[in-house]
């Protein structure tokens, strides 16, 4: 455990949970999560221990959140797992290539597409409102693990915030599911890239296991209670959360690019 006080320990744990809700609901609990653990880490604790830590927590509460969702609908668990291992295999890539890149190059690049995204989201109400009664064909099975897997996990090593948003964005557009299975969808997905990373971590080290341990049990509530909440309201609540997450993720990344 590394030497934080007591009520920084609490307010860690309540970002936890609070993470964990959004990021069943509709990703991006990253958002709150990781700010959260690099302030509130001993100063000069190098940035790996809190994304390793981060990540140690993350699972946790997607996982709990992947087993809500699997058990009150019908998620495709072989497509996602697919997905997923695709996911794996891009945020691997994109780990070692962030090494040697320039993430703030790319920055605008994700502000102009969640820009986007979000003015579509808006224009069209009916967008993952309701499931497609088609079948899914082979051509939108591969673009979903091109994109959605290989794609979003290569932007997951590479810079991450947002991924979960991503995945519930890409999922609705390329295999025509409504927001919530969507949602369901996107959290088997990235237990295999948080799997991956974590592991990663783990190996170099930089993993504060007694405090994730904590934090993990106050993220999985949240994640239990936020798939239950996204089941229970439906996808128009989940599209208000949505827009919600893409503009604050969008204002996150442009005060990080310009302004911190």
């Amino acid at each position: 455990m590394p030497d934080i006080s007591l009520t920084m320990v609490v307010v860690l744990c309540f970002a936890a949970l609070a993470a964990g809700w959004i990021d069943a609901v509709v990703g991006g609990g990253g958002l709150l999560l990781l700010p959260a653990m690099l302030l509130g880490l001993p100063g000069g604790t190098p940035a790996a221990y809190a994304l390793g830590t981060n990540k140690a927590v993350a699972i946790v509460g997607t996982a709990g959140a992947a087993v809500t969702y699997a058990r009150k609908t019908r998620v495709d668990v072989g497509t996602a797992v697919r997905i997923g291992l695709a996911a794996l295999a891009g945020s691997t890539a994109g780990a070692f290539v962030a090494a040697g890149l320039s993430t703030a190059v790319l920055k605008p690049v994700v502000m102009v597409v969640l820009l986007g995204v979000g003015t579509f989201v808006i224009l069209r109400p009916a967008f993952g409102m309701a499931p497609s009664t088609e079948p899914v064909s082979v051509r939108r099975m591969l673009a979903a693990i091109g994109l959605a897997g290989l794609g979003i996990g290569f932007y997951d090593g590479l810079i991450g915030p947002g991924t979960g948003t991503f995945l519930v964005l890409a999922l609705t557009a390329l295999l025509h599911l409504d927001l919530v299975t969507a949602s369901a969808t996107a959290k088997i997905v990235n237990c295999c890239t948080n799997a991956g990373a974590l592991a990663t971590f783990a190996w170099k080290g930089t993993v504060f296991w007694q405090l994730a341990a904590l934090m993990a049990v106050f993220n999985l509530v949240g994640g239990m209670v936020g798939a239950h909440t996204a089941l229970k309201k439906g996808s128009g609540f989940v599209r208000v959360v949505l827009l919600t997450v893409v503009f604050a993720l969008v204002a996150n990344l442009a005060y990080n690019q310009w302004i911190a």
